[in-house]
């Protein structure tokens, strides 16, 4: 992860947290696991769904699942799950439910 956020300009002081979920723990929490037959046809079991969160004081905020009948990996479409779609969604909010980005 911290290769990742490296190479993506995350810095420790950033807004953005990238966690890893190694053994699939809290994806299982969340209810974020991709069961559909076909990913897990070519190999990939226990992959989480393409999914973004905003998370204000431990109270989720938004939550975003990139996946569709047809792409339910939502590798084809994950622009729900996009930083500019995030942000949005987050502007729309009350303000009495955001803070100030």
């Amino acid at each position: 992860m911290e290769a990742w956020a490296e190479s993506q300009g995350v810095t420790a002081d950033s807004i953005v947290t990238l966690l890893g979920d190694p053994y699939g723990e809290l994806t299982e929490s969340l209810q974020m696991e991709l069961t559909h037959f076909g990913p897990q046809e070519k190999g990939l079991i226990n992959r989480s769904k393409r999914f973004a969160m905003y998370i204000d004081d431990g109270i989720i905020k938004i939550i975003r699942v990139a996946e569709k009948d047809d792409d339910p990996a939502g590798d084809a479409f994950p622009d729900i799950t996009l930083a500019e779609a995030m942000i949005d969604a987050i502007k729309a909010l009350p303000d009495d439910s955001k803070d100030e980005l």
